[in-house]
């Protein structure tokens, strides 16, 4: 009789639990699953379900001392690792197992180039040289999709937009073949096209190397295409397992029922006939200088932002959707005055470019921004209460402290958080949780004007639905202006009013919603809806 092979990843009794304030509460509670060479497990669940610690746990990653184990132990090709020495750790981490973290800007060195972060990666697990070694990250840097690799290795992080900083962990994550890949949101930051680009590649080589694949994510839709298995988490525990068909066709939990079920829906509230323009731009520009040669001069430019007009109502969500590197951020970040531009940016009839640092100050109460990447915006050393009032204390200073303490209740709680949670650190929560402290922080202040850039990227879609009601309840409520950059089509259709749509720093496409999702003009529009509702 044949024996049953020996699963590659096998994690038995897991339970592990947080310590903050002298308090104790349980993250994952006493759980098992398996991952076998050559097969894709997928754990789903909404924000704070577990998934992510689950994943940190079999690497241990997990922050000591405030996280710790109860009990479980993890068996990586037999052996047991959990609490393994660090030079094991250490050997098997980028090498036999690598991960793809959440949150790239916050696992990247933000003073590194490109080129070194990965081929690093390469040199010291393969020993390759060092030419080799950039050959090699060309190479993968080309297969993640990232256009003209080699005049992006000098680039640093924080010149990379969202969903290029993802594609350069995925590469990193995938330089030495590893024989288990964790991927940890692997796709959240990527645009739909890319998105189908980096699955596609990551099938491929799971079919060349037989590498196992343990997939955390709140997108269905990716484990649907990925998962050959699945495991269901609430509250830190599987309440339902099985394989892909079995669960999506047939699903018995209603937790996961509910899960198959959500998606973005509805439609904005109709704007008042002829609504006064909150937001003028007139031929933005955002060039970016090249440097090259002995003296770093700039001889070329990328066009970030190339001669973009706009105007955006009272009450109006403009949506902002393109590929990941189309300029959408940048735009923003020049709308609101953190970029310098090129044109004419008016908010509230007051020109933005041209005003005193102390004008621009003043202004900053009226309009705020929600970063896309909660986890760099959102300071580690300070709890949520101070996090969400810093604003509170330089343009309300003479608010008393329970006013303020009563404002940030309000707030966590309208963004369905509970209340209780302002004494914690940013540490204690999921993705998911640290993007509604971020959109608590910019709604406390009650501006007229906010900029939202990918406000729900790191939320499942259950969660999605929940902001994407919040944010039309507090725009009817409050006749709030938003603008609205988002790479996820089905969450753009549910909340704008309109859409410009962006390719390499152009405005393609500016229309209705309707009109756009309908009878797209531009074939890049067409390709982009097409691959998001595919």
């Amino acid at each position: 009789m044949t024996q049953p092979s020996t699963p590659l990843l096998r994690v038995e009794d897991l339970h592990v639990g947080f310590r903050s304030d002298g308090k104790e509460s349980t993250a994952v509670d006493h759980v098992s699953f398996d991952v076998e060479s050559g097969k894709t497990l997928g754990l789903v669940g909404e924000s704070g379900s577990g998934k992510s610690v689950s994943a940190l746990s079999v690497l241990g990653l997990l922050p000591y001392p405030a996280a710790f184990h109860h009990s479980g132990e993890v068996f990586f090709d037999g052996a047991n690792i959990m609490g393994a020495d660090t030079k094991l750790l250490q050997r098997l981490r980028g090498n036999d197992i690598s991960m793809i973290f959440q949150e790239p800007m916050s696992s990247l060195n933000p003073l590194h180039a490109i080129e070194k972060q990965i081929s690093e990666v390469i040199q010291l697990h393969r020993g390759l040289s060092r030419k080799a070694a950039r050959d090699e990250t060309c190479a993968l840097l080309s297969r993640v999709g990232i256009p003209d690799p080699e005049a992006r290795l000098t680039a640093l992080p924080h010149e990379l937009s969202g969903g290029q900083r993802q594609r350069v962990m995925i590469a990193m994550a995938l330089a030495n073949r590893p024989r288990l890949l964790i991927a940890d949101e692997p796709t959240t930051a990527l645009d739909v096209t890319i998105q189908k680009q980096i699955l596609d590649l990551l099938l491929d080589l799971q079919r060349e190397n037989g590498m196992a694949i343990l997939l955390i994510t709140h997108d269905l839709g990716v484990v649907r295409k990925m998962a050959d298995h699945i495991c269901v988490m609430q509250q830190g525990k599987i309440v339902e397992n099985g394989t892909s068909a079995s669960i999506f066709d047939k699903p018995a939990h209603a937790y996961t029922k509910k899960l198959i079920a959500a998606e973005p829906t509805g439609a904005p509230k109709p704007l008042a006939d002829n609504p006064t323009n909150i937001v003028v731009g007139d031929n933005i520009k955002v060039w970016f200088p090249i440097r090259k040669g002995l003296m770093q001069r700039g001889q070329q430019h990328v066009k970030a932002v190339n001669d973009i007009s706009l105007a955006v109502g009272r009450g109006e969500t403009l949506g902002i959707v393109g590929e990941s590197g189309s300029g959408k951020t940048t735009l923003g970040r020049a709308i609101i005055g953190l970029q310098k531009a090129q044109g004419s940016i008016r908010i509230n009839g007051t020109d933005i470019t041209a005003a005193t640092p102390t004008a621009r100050r003043a202004m900053r109460k009226h309009m705020q921004i929600v970063f896309q990447d909660p986890y760099g915006a959102l300071s580690p050393r300070l709890p949520v209460s101070d996090i969400i009032s810093e604003g509170l204390s330089i343009h309300e200073p003479d608010l008393s402290p329970t006013a303020r303490a009563d404002r940030v209740r309000g707030i966590l709680a309208d963004v369905e958080l509970d209340p209780d949670i302002a004494s914690r650190y940013p540490h204690e929560f999921s993705g998911g949780q640290r993007q509604r402290i971020a959109i608590a922080r910019a709604l406390v202040l009650n501006p007229e004007f906010i900029i939202l850039d990918e406000p729900t990227s790191a939320l499942d879609r259950s969660v999605q639905a929940q902001i994407i009601d919040l944010l039309r309840r507090l725009q009817a409520e409050r006749g709030l202006t938003y603008l609205f950059i988002s790479h996820d089509l089905k969450v753009v259709r549910a909340l704008a009013h309109r859409v410009l749509v962006m390719q390499n720093g152009v405005a393609v496409e500016l229309g209705e919603t309707q009109q756009i999702f309908q009878s797209p003009n531009s074939p890049y529009t067409k390709a982009l809806i097409e691959a998001a509702f595919d």
